[in-house]
């Protein structure tokens, strides 16, 4: 069932939700064997939509039923399910027999959840030394520095604003801007896949596991690592920039005929060949113009030369001018997405069959290819507790 180089992993996953979940279909992805741990009701978002035609709600007993929404195909593949009830003292013997069998756990709850479970760090770890944990919560657990925001929820939209994305986002900074990806939540899941491999590696080799502990706040104020470099050195607040870059220019989306091009030519090379193609040669040595300190002292000037050209011009025609000479790339919609044959190539939009009277549907891909150890194809997500019988099977378990 498994190939890539995860295929000798075996990861007890007790994620819900977003942030975990996405982790956890990274390691699943480079083929670890991801066993989904559901409550009797199943993850939260098993019925989240988009739906397909033929939905049943999570648990339905109609077997044609289609349980899981689009949500939780995306970044439920790749895993199998397992419905135990941690409340439930048999359900949770069960759990310890395929920790002391699994390299790793991941949660994403609140602090302290999971410990009154009596299924924290310090409980498996005493049966499994070598096991790994890794936890994602919104301000990370008291283990590896104890926050005052500790037993506070959070989601996307919170540690986008407190970690600095939203005041940089957007056309203004009066109130923030989110993200139109949920970055909140999917980077923070992308740190603790490789923290979580990072220990495993680490504890193959000294026989000893680890907690691992990502914060989402933390995450999200890394990824603005900008923030931090700039008030350091010039205590400069950067505000929202557009779609700009407040150090570089050009390096903006700019309107087209039929929507909007991304052009970036920052470097002396870049920028002769832009001036070129909008034939205006004198504006490489402009003083307004003649190096990216200039330029971006002069940002209005620059942006409406170029502006004025590229509303002159359609994507594609902008697209055969500047590729591959000036870095550019189109705006592009979902269904210009699903048309460009790089992603075709790179099979990064992937079909997968669905219960129930469904048609197939696609999904992403894997963006990390190998050449010696490709995964294998994506498989759909789960039913809920589909996989309880070949999962007893092989972990020697002894469900009531």
């Amino acid at each position: 069932m498994h190939s890539g180089p995860l295929k000798d992993l075996v990861i007890v996953d007790c994620t819900q939700a977003l942030a975990g979940p996405f982790g956890t279909a990274l390691l699943a992805d480079l083929g670890a064997d991801v066993i989904k741990i559901e409550p009797p009701q199943g993850d939260m978002t098993r019925g989240t939509p988009p739906h397909p035609p033929d939905f049943a709600s999570p648990g339905s007993d109609r077997e044609a039923g289609c349980d899981f929404g689009g949500y939780f195909a995306s970044i439920n593949r790749n895993k199998r399910s397992l419905v135990l009830d941690l409340k439930n003292p048999e359900d949770r013997e069960v759990f310890y027999t395929l920790i002391d069998q699994a390299d790793a756990l991941v949660e994403n709850s609140r602090a302290g959840v999971m410990d009154r479970l009596g299924c924290g760090y310090e409980t498996l770890a005493a049966r499994n030394p070598r096991i790994v944990y890794g936890a994602l919560r919104g301000f990370g657990d008291p283990r590896t520095g104890e926050s005052p925001y500790v037993d506070w929820p959070a989601y996307d939209i919170v540690a986008q604003s407190m970690g600095g994305l939203a005041y940089i986002n957007g056309p203004d900074s009066q109130t923030g801007f989110g993200a139109g990806a949920s970055v909140g939540d999917l980077y923070p899941g992308t740190l603790l896949a490789l923290g979580v491999v990072s220990a495993i590696h680490e504890a193959r080799r000294t026989g000893k596991g680890q907690f691992v502990d990502v914060a989402m706040y933390d995450a999200v104020t890394f990824l603005c690592e900008t923030l931090i470099v700039n008030y350091s050195y010039e205590q400069r607040v950067l505000k929202a920039r557009g779609s700009g870059h407040p150090n570089l220019c050009p390096f903006d989306i700019y309107p087209t005929t039929d929507g909007a091009i991304a052009i970036a030519a920052p470097g002396p090379k870049h920028w002769a060949q832009l001036c070129e193609a909008m034939a205006k040669p004198e504006l490489i040595t402009d003083k307004r113009s003649h190096n990216v300190k200039a330029r971006v002292e002069n940002r209005d000037f620059v942006n409406q030369i170029i502006e004025s050209w590229t509303r002159a011009h359609s994507k594609a025609e902008l697209v055969s001018i500047l590729g591959g000479k000036v870095p550019c790339g189109p705006v592009n919609t979902a269904r210009d997405l699903f048309a460009d044959p790089h992603l075709a190539v790179r099979e990064m939009i992937c079909e997968v069959e669905l219960p129930g009277d469904n048609p197939a549907v696609q999904i992403a891909g894997a963006p990390i290819k190998f050449t010696r150890t490709p995964t294998a194809s994506i498989t759909r997500a789960p039913r809920l507790d589909e996989h309880r019988s070949e999962i007893i099977e092989q972990f020697q378990l002894r469900l009531s």
